[in-house]
């Protein structure tokens, strides 16, 4: 089912999209920090085939939409979106990693307008940051490697090394995955890393950590068996925290499984909404 491009006003700035018109409820795609919207591409067609009305943006600083020039908050814009496809309602909200993070502060600061959360690895805002060794271990060096890369402002090896660890995963070869999902991925973070884009840019200022007992929604938290030692088990710890949640492993998957395995994120998705 193709897709239409949509654009989105906010404060300071315009988001761009692909929308799937379809039934409810509707689902907004929130993408890694690693990823713009194409990521979700295949996921979107998938749900848009089973009568879905889906949408999934470009966050300021990724893809077509540029770094922005003024405070602003992710989770202010997402609400922007659900108006855009739920102007009467709420909507389900899937993020990935990063987008992740910014769903579940979603959650929190706008929970009448949504109906539920799938969370990929998210981030959880008010989680401390583990220590450099720990990063290291977990991440088999390739952590230190990238942050060497970054110094050196070597912006190729920084974007292939990072796609080494979310797409194939720390323990994994370097091109398990491999084709048009690699190519998509580098181009992808290429843009990201052009642009300097922070995590701490468009950060909601929130503690969700402290506060998922607030979030009632039901709530799907999925992570890939091939993702780093630490993403697995937090994912697992915010599954048994939230109040409705249950947890889902992605076997043979890493860090952004919808890239080599849409049809199967889908289900995914697919199950939590429509139980």
């Amino acid at each position: 089912m193709p897709f239409e491009r949509i654009e989105i006003p906010v404060a300071g700035a315009t988001l761009v999209g692909d929308r799937w018109t379809g039934g409810a409820p509707a689902i907004v795609l929130l993408h890694a920090g690693v990823c713009d919207r194409r990521s979700w591409r295949d996921v979107g067609e998938h749900l848009a085939s089973d009568g879905f009305d889906v949408v999934a943006h470009d966050r300021r600083g990724f893809g077509e939409v540029p770094p922005s020039d003024r405070p602003f908050r992710h989770v202010d814009d997402v609400l922007a979106v659900i108006d855009a496809v739920s102007p009467n309602g709420a909507a389900w909200l899937v993020g990935s990693s990063m987008g992740g993070g910014v769903a579940l502060d979603a959650a929190l600061v706008h929970p009448e307008r949504v109906a539920g959360l799938v969370l990929l690895a998210p981030a959880i805002s008010g989680d401390p940051e583990p220590d450099d060794a720990t990063i290291i271990a977990a991440t088999n060096g390739l952590a230190e490697a990238i942050d060497a890369a970054w110094t050196a402002q070597d912006l190729e090896a920084c974007n292939r090394l990072e796609i080494r660890l979310w797409l194939d995963g720390p323990g994994e070869p370097e091109g398990r995955v491999s084709g048009p999902p690699r190519e998509l991925a580098l181009a992808m973070n290429r843009i990201v890393l052009a642009n300097g884009e922070s995590e701490l840019d468009g950060e909601s200022g929130l503690d969700a950590a402290s506060r998922l007992d607030e979030v009632a929604v039901p709530v799907m938290v999925a992570c890939g068996e091939l993702d780093v030692s630490l993403k697995l088990e937090r994912s697992a710890e915010l599954a048994q925290a939230l109040p409705n949640a249950a947890y889902h492993s992605l076997p043979g998957r890493a860090h952004l499984p919808y890239l080599e395995a849409a049809d199967e994120v889908a289900a995914l998705i697919m199950r939590a909404v429509r139980p």
